[in-house]
């Protein structure tokens, strides 16, 4: 099976030994995204609905490289260092996600810099 090593300029540069996302057996697997701009390489400014959205907006960066879309997203999981921010992260989740939305798990943990409140990863299945 060969494997693709897909990389984007439109989303944030892995800073450690990872790749964005992996494409194999037809399957991509995108990395999980916290809420980077890509431009600046700084966490972007404001709360859950910032990030969350900027999160959102990396991983279809990636996909788009892949030559795929968020509809072809099949599964998602969600990291909240704040669960109480579950309802705002699902608001922006429904913009990207409007009909026929991935399988999803939510978690609630601790990430590496205090100031992000999300990361999700997904997996997409290109028709």
């Amino acid at each position: 099976m060969e494997k693709i090593v897909i990389r984007t300029e439109k989303a944030p540069i892995p800073i450690a030994p990872y790749s964005q996302a992996i494409k194999a057996g037809g399957v991509i697997y995108v990395s999980g995204f916290v809420a980077f701009d890509p431009r600046t390489g700084k966490v972007v400014e404001g709360g859950i609905r910032e990030q969350a959205t900027q999160v959102m907006e990396n991983i279809k960066a990636v996909l788009e490289a892949a030559g795929s879309s968020m509809k072809d997203v099949v599964k998602t999981t969600v990291y909240l260092t704040n669960l109480e921010d579950f309802k705002v992260m699902n608001e922006v989740f429904k913009m990207y996600f409007p009909t026929d939305p991935p399988a999803r798990v939510t978690v609630g943990v601790k990430l590496p810099l205090p100031e992000l409140l999300i990361e999700v990863d997904a997996i997409a299945c290109p028709s």
